[in-house]
């Protein structure tokens, strides 16, 4: 098997995320993971490190079916798995985002407080040059995730000690809204199961992203199934 180059610092994402923002045109840098191993706190803290004339973050998590749609699907309690998501609708967006015309983007966030997709909500400006965007299924070598990673210039892994992401994934659930209770029972039965199907994903990654505890990132993640 090929040995992936791997990222222990900060500091290395920054200087590659910068080569990409000034490399010219505009590029797409990709960061995948399982629920929690804190794709959109590095994100986050690229895209801040860079300043809005030069990077965007555009996370995955819009894409979420809303929960009247999951339900009517029969799929609201796996809500978070790869079939829960907009991915041709993801796909077109970062199309789109990569032909770089001369009009503002508009990309879909969610909201946390609401568990809900609001369109509209990230506008991608035509002269900035580098977007970041996350999620669990980048990689994901499945027919609607494929397009996905067709648009990508290069895209990472990040992958934290199991144990340091179990405790963040049940922390998030508790703040958002679930008991310690059911926010364990959350975790062991769909963020595992979605981080077992994703797993093989991590061999097809370009970087592997293993940071320190010393480093200022990845704190605790603040999205909800990517």
């Amino acid at each position: 098997m090929t040995r992936r180059e791997t990222a222990h610092r900060f500091g290395e994402l920054l200087a590659r995320a910068q080569q990409f923002a000034g490399a010219g045109g505009r590029r797409i840098l990709g960061i995948a993971g399982p629920p929690g191993a804190g794709k959109s706190t590095i994100a986050a803290s690229l895209t801040e490190a860079l300043g809005p004339a030069r990077a965007v973050h555009v996370p995955m998590d819009g894409f979420h079916l809303a929960d009247v749609e999951l339900r009517r699907l029969g799929l609201l309690d796996r809500k978070g798995a790869p079939e829960t998501f907009d991915a041709h609708g993801y796909a077109a967006l970062l199309r789109r985002l990569r032909s770089q015309g001369d009009e503002t983007v508009y990309a879909p966030a969610f909201d946390r407080e609401l568990e809900q997709p609001v369109a509209g909500s990230l506008p991608v400006w035509p002269d900035v040059p580098l977007v970041v965007t996350e999620g669990n299924y980048l990689l994901l070598d499945e027919p609607e995730w494929r397009p996905v990673r067709a648009m990508l210039d290069t895209c990472w892994w990040v992958g934290p000690a199991e144990g340091v992401r179990l405790r963040r994934l049940v922390d998030r659930h508790v703040r958002y809204g679930k008991s310690r209770a059911e926010a364990e029972s959350w975790v062991h039965r769909s963020d595992e199961a979605n981080a077992r199907r994703i797993a093989p994903c991590r061999d097809a990654a370009d970087l592997v992203v293993e940071l320190g505890p010393g480093e200022p990132v990845p704190g605790t993640e603040n999205d909800t199934g990517a």
